[in-house]
């Protein structure tokens, strides 16, 4: 890192945030609509990766803050050179199980894919492989499908691989248990529950917060590239009428107000270290304050606290009639292609509205590579070559470049280069 001094007046500024060391009560005692009334004359700046840390700052010279880095012709990655992403998901038993996972390795060879996404902290709230830290080892999280994750990203990256760390985030069961204090909890006191049984900590926790960014943290030590929150929200289900929140957490803020201080705590933390933040959200918020609202997801809100934003626009996701489609799940290119045109409207919208910085992440979303039969007969169809490549067509088509493809089972279907719609 460089210092150097700098006359800056940021009064205004979007997106800043009180830091005294990345301490836990800074965050919580100054909201960017106060920070920004703060004027910064001769202040020091220390250059990270994509945070730009300004010391004493302030009228009196004694607030240390953060803004993100901007650069017009690349506003959410300044001053690093992003890969173009074009990715498939791999569980933490696959990338523990040698043979499985280099058959997968070899059908990549020639083909579009740059980028895998291991399940660091996966859907049960366990570590994928043995990690020493603070909280992960006092509650014994871990649980060692990658006997050797260090080894594993080297030979990934001697591939030429882009290597992300999917992190699931508030819906953890195994936290929960360990850690009651810090979950969600019905009004009997017990602990909340979806309709999976499946316990989630509470959004609103800061200690849970900084568990995440431990996660994180040991991510960039192993080697990934880059953290990919999944689960960065509330529970869909109707159970959560029963949640009885803490007021002395919630302070007033509502769903999506915490998850957008969440995202802009997590890439203050994470990008600093160097490292990539990204965050899955569901396509069925663009556009839809009611489904935004009930997850707690504001697209453009937290796109401007993130370097990638990745909408999961599945077609089996879409109810019947959206974007004027009878099944969605049978019309591939045309529901992805609606979902990334909205995309891209109300994100413009949000830049045209925004009087000062232009922050915004990268959008790179996830595309169907299994088939949603549980839809129910004449409402799906059976997903292979065909049907990825019209989604991929469908991406470009509407502006973007990137993409990553799910299937829970860790089968693709993948062209040669030559022979996909990017070409």
């Amino acid at each position: 890192m460089k210092k150097k001094l700098l006359a800056i007046c940021l009064a205004g500024l979007m997106g800043i945030a009180a830091l005294t060391g990345c301490s836990r009560s800074a965050a919580e005692e100054t909201t960017p609509a106060e920070s920004v009334q703060e004027p910064v004359t001769e202040a020091i700046v220390e250059e990270t990766s994509g945070i730009k840390v300004i010391e004493n700052a302030g009228e009196e010279n004694d607030k240390t803050i953060s803004v993100r880095i901007v650069d017009k012709n690349n506003p959410a990655l300044p001053g690093r050179v992003p890969e173009k992403v074009r990715g498939i998901y791999i569980s933490g038993p696959m990338a523990g199980s040698s043979g499985l996972f280099q058959e997968i390795l070899d059908d990549m060879e020639n083909t579009e894919i740059n980028t895998v996404v291991i399940d660091l902290k996966n859907d049960e709230g366990r570590i994928t492989c043995n990690i020493d830290s603070p909280i992960i080892t006092e509650i014994g999280a871990c649980k060692n499908y990658v006997q050797d994750i260090e080894a594993l990203i080297k030979t990934l990256k001697d591939r030429g691989l882009y290597v992300i760390a999917r992190v699931v985030a508030f819906r953890d069961p195994y936290l929960a248990e360990k850690k009651p204090e810090w979950s969600l909890h019905t009004a009997n006191g017990n602990l909340y529950r979806d309709k999976q049984g499946m316990a989630w900590v509470d959004p609103y926790c800061k200690e849970v917060w900084d568990y995440l960014i431990e996660v994180g943290t040991v991510a960039r030590e192993v080697g990934f590239d880059e953290v990919q929150f999944d689960y960065i929200r509330f529970s869909t289900d109707s159970t959560m009428k029963n949640v009885v929140f803490d007021e002395e957490r919630t302070r007033g803020r509502s769903k999506t107000d915490v998850i957008t201080e969440f995202c802009q705590y997590a890439y203050e933390n994470l990008a600093s270290q160097g490292l990539f933040v990204s965050a899955d959200v569901f396509g069925t918020i663009i556009g839809s304050e009611i489904d935004a609202n009930a997850v707690g997801q504001i697209y453009a809100d937290m796109a401007k606290h993130l370097d990638y934003i990745c909408p999961m626009v599945y077609p089996s996701h879409y109810g019947q009639g959206n974007f004027g489609l009878e099944y969605p799940d049978k019309q591939p290119y045309e529901t992805i292609l609606g979902a990334m045109q909205k995309s891209k409207v109300v994100l413009d919208k949000a830049a045209d509205e925004d009087d000062h910085i232009h922050n915004q992440a990268i959008v790179r979303p996830w595309l169907q590579d299994f088939t949603a039969s549980y839809l129910g007969e004449g409402k799906y169809i059976t997903y292979g070559y065909e049907e990825v490549q019209k989604q991929i067509q469908a991406v470009l088509d509407a502006g973007y470049e990137e993409w990553m493809l799910w299937s829970a089972a860790n089968r693709y279907h993948l062209h040669p280069a030559e022979e996909t719609a990017a070409e």
